[in-house]
């Protein structure tokens, strides 16, 4: 299964990617859960938290993408995991609107699941047979 390591490393990079993006552009992330005046811009403090949630995930990503397999590579993905459980929880039921709620905890969710997924092909720590 080692072989397969490719694949967390892959979402966690995909994570990074965009959280990189969301980081330089907040609106990336606000647009899609409703977030944004009427501008279509996030507010200050809109921008500040999604820049937060977006440094975040390019950190738990780069850990699923560089994470030695087995024991280290499962822990971050488990970190992701928490974080995208978390998302579709806050975003599921805080979001002030109904199809931006339904919509967002729906894309974390399946992120969620994923991600978890991925622990199948987290591969064995060395010196383990």
């Amino acid at each position: 299964m080692a072989k397969l390591t490719w694949i967390p490393r892959a979402l966690g990079l995909a994570t990074a990617a965009y959280g990189a993006a969301v980081t330089i552009r907040p609106a990336l992330m606000a647009k899609p859960t409703g977030l944004v005046t009427l501008t279509g811009e996030p507010a200050r403090g809109v921008a500040v938290l999604t820049r937060s949630i977006g440094v975040r995930d390019v950190a738990t990503g780069l850990a699923m993408a560089v994470a030695p397999a087995g024991t280290a590579l499962r822990t971050a993905i488990a970190v992701r995991v928490s974080a995208d459980i978390a998302d579709a929880v806050g975003f599921g039921t805080g979001l002030p609107d109904a199809d931006a709620r339904r919509k967002s905890a729906l894309v974390a969710g399946i992120w969620a699941g994923l991600c978890a997924l991925s622990a199948l092909a987290a591969g064995r720590s060395r010196g383990r047979k």
